[in-house]
């Protein structure tokens, strides 16, 4: 059986950030974003791309499966801003 092949570049995995309302609640009450990523992306990875891309400091990562694929919910440093991270990426 042969291995999976990973990709070398670390900010293939998210694919793009997911706005709805309660995103946008959770990014003002618990410091958290929201990203569909890809299948086959682990938590570490995943912390690594939001850091590199945001250059935040992130705590935790939970993951999910839904029907328009893998969700991430990233919760930030509280040193950081969700919504000033937000902002960067063009989201709000």
């Amino acid at each position: 059986m042969k291995p999976i092949q990973r990709s070398k570049d670390i900010l293939s995995v998210i694919l793009y950030p997911v706005i709805t309302e309660k995103v946008l609640t959770n990014m003002e009450k618990n410091n958290e974003l929201d990203f569909i990523v890809r299948r086959d992306a682990n938590k570490v990875e995943i912390k690594k791309a939001v850091e590199k891309l945001l250059g935040v400091k992130v705590i935790k990562v939970r993951t999910r499966i839904e029907k328009r694929g893998k969700r991430a919910t990233v919760k930030l440093h509280p040193d950081y801003s969700a919504s000033e991270a937000a902002s960067r990426l063009g989201i709000i």
